[in-house]
């Protein structure tokens, strides 16, 4: 375990405890010396972790420290760097440009150990089969649910039959080959899903829908979870 992996790991230890917790327990559980596990406070200390305590008493962490970027294991940090590959190789430009830009703010404040960790990861993103298509900009849709925004969609299903409806969006997800926009449809009084290579058209309505997005989406899982494993339940979009 190298020493950043083994501070990210004693600032989970001091979490589990509400109490001081004593020197010798913290070194044990760590399988550390009681003179590197004292070296090791000072420093998460020196960083700006609210740790209280001193040899011989005990320690204990004070609630509401956030762990600093450079923090992160090695398993984290390539978690994060395959997953911001992933936004910016299939996502549009705006969501492609965010990864980018998550991978250089946390590269900054990385040590260099860490930071050539993550700069030459070498778990890269395939090439996909197919790139799906969209006739709306992702911005809206995004907009719209983060906002929780009604919509004006035009869209067409699988037979060919267009409709113009309000649907309540809550989610957009993202697959290799298609994009879906879970909503509420008023038309249908009920849950659909709607592939957005199949939006001809979409419009903000200046009107937030009348119930929570996380509420939504929680209803959405209870009504669905011994349905199949499949995302897509219920929908109008194939």
């Amino acid at each position: 375990m190298s020493r950043p992996e083994r501070l990210l790991y004693l600032l989970q230890v001091l979490r589990r405890y509400r109490r001081p917790v004593s020197g010798q327990t913290l070194a044990e559980e760590l399988g550390i010396s009681i003179r590197t596990l004292y070296r090791d406070i000072a420093s998460l200390q020196a960083q700006g972790a609210m740790i209280e305590g001193e040899p011989g008493i005990g320690y204990v962490m004070k609630p509401g420290f956030m762990l600093p970027p450079m923090m992160f294991c090695s398993e984290e940090l390539e978690a994060l760097v395959l997953g911001m590959r992933w936004v910016a190789d299939r996502c549009d430009q705006a969501l492609a440009e965010g990864a980018v830009n998550v991978l250089a703010k946390i590269s900054s404040v990385l040590p260099n150990e860490l930071r050539r960790e993550l700069e030459e990861s070498a778990l890269l993103v395939g090439a996909p089969v197919t790139r799906p298509s969209q006739t709306v900009s992702p911005d809206i849709l995004r907009t719209a649910v983060r906002d929780e925004q009604k919509l004006m969609i035009c869209y067409t299903d699988g037979s060919g039959l267009s409709t113009q409806r309000i649907v309540w969006p809550f989610a957009l997800v993202y697959f290799d080959q298609a994009r879906v926009l879970m909503c509420w449809c008023e038309l249908r009084d009920n849950y659909r899903n709607f592939r957005v290579d199949r939006i001809a058209e979409v419009k903000l309505v200046n009107e937030r829908y009348p119930e929570k997005r996380s509420i939504l989406l929680r209803n959405w899982r209870k009504k669905y979870q011994e349905a199949s494993a499949t995302i897509l339940p219920e929908s109008d979009s194939m």
